[in-house]
């Protein structure tokens, strides 16, 4: 079964590693070229990830840096991987193609110049979470103790995606942020998080949050960090399906999917360890629910969710 993944930090490695490690088949990835094909992913988003030790001047170059190791390893390395730039090009994948994007994790690397963010978007990004865990110009994330909502910048960015067909990510924003990015966007997401009333994680939903991310046609895209799935002490791939379990249960059925943050996790669920593992989740999914739905949370709620797209009947 196809599958789309819509959170790695594979480029936050490979820009610290400063290019040495292989997009092939480096055994220091979590997401490679060969686990992709093993896993039966077709389509991969790569995360921007510029971390806060960085300094502000240096923080667009990181970002760009990222993006040439995306094209230039990722990309020009691999000749069945291709680079999705528009909604448009998923449809074009070809059979024994794996489908690439970019989604930027954070806005930090722009400053306050919008410029910057109409160049990451020629260069490919589709999805724009406004903070990581900290606080930056556009929003509060989820560790900031203020906790505060969009600034006017913030909701200058929402406009932007908006305008531009750019999903809005939710998943690092602090709750006060989040109620004001589902007032105003029209294309939100949570690329990678995980139900408050399964595990009690400041990282993860609420059911209020949740069943309105549902009721404004977002997505939310469940994570494998041990610490959003349980609070036990190891985390199986059933205590990640409890979490998609709980969402189908406020109505999500159509708009749940997987988002691993493969590569920036430092724990793993047990038998869900690197990309090539995702059939044992997809089998185990089959077991409780029809093949029809595993589709859905698999592949297809994402593409009919897309920017643009009319929802396909189920």
């Amino acid at each position: 079964m196809n599958l789309i993944d819509l959170h790695c930090d594979v480029l936050a490695k490979m820009y610290k590693a400063k290019g040495e490690l292989s997009f092939k088949d480096s055994t220091d990835l979590d997401v490679t070229y060969e686990k992709l094909k093993q896993g039966g992913v077709q389509i991969q988003a790569f995360a921007i990830f510029i971390s806060p030790s960085i300094k502000s001047d240096q923080k667009f170059q990181a970002a760009l840096d990222q993006i040439h190791y995306f094209y230039t390893d990722v990309i020009g390395k691999n000749p069945n991987m291709k680079a999705l730039k528009t909604w448009d090009d998923f449809n074009q994948l070809q059979v024994g193609q794996i489908g690439a994007f970019l989604t930027l994790e954070g806005v930090d690397c722009i400053g306050n110049d919008m410029q910057k963010l109409s160049i990451l978007r020629e260069l490919g990004v589709l999805s724009i979470g406004l903070t990581w865990n900290n606080a930056n110009l556009a929003a509060d994330g989820v560790e900031e103790e203020r906790g505060a909502g969009l600034t006017t910048f913030g909701k200058e960015i929402i406009g932007f995606c908006n305008e531009n067909r750019i999903l809005s990510d939710v998943s690092h924003l602090c709750e006060k942020a989040f109620w004001d990015v589902i007032d105003l966007a029209q294309f939100p997401i949570a690329s990678h998080s995980n139900s408050k009333t399964i595990c009690d994680h400041p990282r993860n939903l609420t059911d209020e949050q949740a069943t309105h991310l549902f009721k404004k046609n977002g997505l939310i895209h469940v994570v494998y960090y041990p610490p959003f799935v349980t609070k036990k002490s190891s985390a199986s791939i059933s205590d990640v399906i409890a979490h998609i379990d709980h969402f189908c249960s406020l109505g999500g059925v159509n708009q749940i999917g997987l988002g691993s943050d493969f590569d920036g996790i430092s724990e793993k669920v047990i038998g869900l360890e690197d990309a090539s593992m995702h059939p044992a989740l997809i089998n185990e999914l089959l077991t409780k629910y029809s093949e029809d739905e595993v589709k859905g949370f698999a592949y297809k709620n994402f593409l009919d969710h897309r920017p643009g797209w009319k929802s396909a009947p189920h």
